[in-house]
């Protein structure tokens, strides 16, 4: 494969965790008087870090978000994802591909590190990512679309930003890997490609992810 290092986000594209998270987000905000819907979230939040969801509901209403926000809504999601969570179609046979071609790989994530260690745990995921090749945004002092979280990765793993491809399914996460240097390839399961104009590729089903990496410019 043409790539050093392939960085994947987490949340959408390793697990399925975008519609049960944005429901229960939309839910937490709107019991708090400020209406969300579904479609509200996926917009306005997807891919973000909680600082987002936190930074533009003061933005826009004057009003703080209370104190114990995340730890209620994160409560929310933990349980949801004992229940319902699972792995995105596709993705265990990509990691199989990387491994048996010695391509390393990574998670690079706005979700907090208790988040992705319980979605991996949940899904089976842990035997492929070990505490060394996950990064969250609460390990950099910016989220996306930021490029600091997914330089950072590249930095811990060695490998030059060039070197380095991400693959993102949020507009936020795209822009921060563009601005990190880094070829990114938009998976449109959840977006269109329109909202991801400035990826590098584009594909809309995990198992077309082997054969892109490989693929020569």
């Amino acid at each position: 494969m043409r790539y050093d290092l392939v960085i994947f986000d987490n949340d959408g594209v390793l697990v399925d965790s975008e519609p049960i998270s944005n429901r229960l987000l939309a839910g937490c905000l709107t019991e708090l008087g400020h209406p969300t819907s579904y479609e509200d979230s996926i917009r306005d939040y997807m891919g973000s870090a909680m600082h987002r969801v936190h930074d533009l509901v003061e933005e826009r209403t004057g009003q703080r978000l209370p104190a114990d926000f995340d730890d209620v809504f994160h409560t929310r999601v933990f349980a949801a994802f004992e229940r319902e969570l699972k792995q995105v179609a596709g993705v265990e046979d990509v990691l199989e591909r990387l491994a048996a071609d010695e391509v390393p790989c990574c998670v690079a994530s706005s979700g907090s590190h208790e988040r992705i260690r319980v979605g991996h745990r949940t899904t089976g995921l842990d035997r492929w990512f070990d505490d060394d090749r996950i990064f969250s945004s609460q390990d950099v002092g910016r989220g996306k679309p930021a490029p600091d979280l997914f330089l950072y990765a590249a930095e811990r793993m060695g490998v030059a930003p060039e070197r380095c491809v991400v693959v993102e399914d949020s507009p936020l996460g795209v822009t921060a890997a563009v601005s990190a240097g880094m070829d990114v390839y938009g998976f449109t399961a959840m977006t269109p490609a329109g909202k991801l104009g400035a990826a590098t590729r584009f594909f809309g089903d995990m198992g077309e992810l082997t054969a892109l990496l490989a693929e020569e410019n």
